[in-house]
């Protein structure tokens, strides 16, 4: 499983023309579930995630995660991150998780995410999306579980 993560000052999802989801100041987390994921994985990732320290305290240097600096998430499944770019000019998908199985564990991973009482937001598993964001920094990190 694959987080990438953005420390954003505001970020929105829309799907057919609506915003479905929206936050402030936080993370937008995009992620791809691989066939050898499992529960656990998801579970592991998102503490890694929700406890990542990108945010800056008093004295400027990234000591505070999102909880402490009092931020949201939005997490947008994104099966592409998964793929096999090592070869060729075209990626391979065969890393990715089967939709049913991915979206088990997308929702392993934002239940997760709430449970470790973070404001939580979602996009829409599986349709066509709109992702919008200020990315603030730009802070972006590559997360495995």
């Amino acid at each position: 499983m694959k987080a990438l993560i953005q420390r954003v000052s505001q970020a929105a999802v829309t799907v057919e023309g609506n915003i479905i989801a929206q936050i402030d100041r936080g993370l937008l987390v995009l992620l791809g579930v691989e066939t050898a994921d499992t529960t656990a994985a998801a579970q592991k990732l998102a503490h890694k995630v929700c406890h990542y320290r990108v945010f800056s305290d008093a004295d400027g240097k990234m000591n505070l995660n999102v909880q402490q600096a009092g931020g949201s998430v939005l997490v947008v499944s994104q099966f592409t991150l998964a793929a096999d770019t090592n070869s060729g000019l075209r990626p391979s998908f065969t890393p990715a998780a089967a939709p049913d199985k991915a979206y088990l564990y997308y929702e392993a991973f934002v239940a997760c995410c709430r449970s470790l009482g973070l404001n939580t937001a979602t996009g829409q598993f599986a349709a066509d999306m709109q992702v919008s964001l200020i990315n603030d920094g730009p802070v972006t990190f590559l997360l495995h579980s």
